[in-house]
């Protein structure tokens, strides 16, 4: 979170993570078609439409003072460009982690949360994450409860669930909403916040 207190600007920063084809552009054009900003979203996308290095668009909401800019970006999930997903993650306020409900893709997510593990060790814990099930318009779908208890889910305070659809925007914007909620909630809880209420 960087604080201007010039400009009375609060920029924070979430990152869509989650292995490849999960949803993760999907998810965010999803979003920004919503809020009906599909024109500011960037992606640096392959000839087959793969992603990159990331997508990327901010939205910023205004009150009487000040203006909250949210920086938001997806990581590629292709392997050949593993490199670029701990750059894209410096500085991150929150992570969206798209799961592939797919069942024969199960290890596949598994494989992705440890891997974020790699890059973040111990300090994970202060990182809120919305763990987002994608897919769910899908009939093959592993069952969430297994992959909460695999990742001993019940041991974070940080990490939250929900359900998505991407390809129709069922529950893109209310992860959205709720990894605000537990951004804001955190810098508020440590006082970082206080200065600009």
């Amino acid at each position: 979170m960087i604080v201007d207190f010039v400009d009375k600007t609060i920029s924070i920063k979430i990152v869509y993570f989650g292995p490849a084809f999960s949803g993760k552009t999907t998810s965010i054009k999803a979003l920004f078609s919503h809020l009906g900003k599909g024109e500011d979203l960037y992606s640096i996308e392959s000839t087959v439409n793969r992603t990159l290095f990331f997508d990327y668009g901010t939205v910023t909401f205004q009150n009487e003072e000040w203006r909250l800019k949210i920086h938001i970006y997806t990581t590629t999930g292709q392997d050949f460009y593993i490199i670029t997903r701990p750059i894209t993650l410096r500085a991150v306020d929150g992570i969206i982690f798209v799961l592939d409900s797919h069942k024969e893709v199960y290890s596949r997510n598994l494989a992705s949360w440890k891997e974020l593990f790699t890059y973040f060790q111990e300090s994970i814990e202060d990182i809120p994450i919305i763990l987002a099930f994608n897919k769910q318009d899908l009939l093959d779908k592993f069952n969430p409860t297994e992959f909460l208890r695999e990742i001993e889910y019940h041991k974070y305070k940080n990490v939250d669930s929900r359900y998505t659809a991407a390809i129709n925007g069922n529950g893109i914007l209310e992860c959205f909403e709720d990894i605000l909620r537990l951004i804001l909630g955190k810098y508020y809880k440590y006082k970082l916040l206080s200065a600009v209420n």
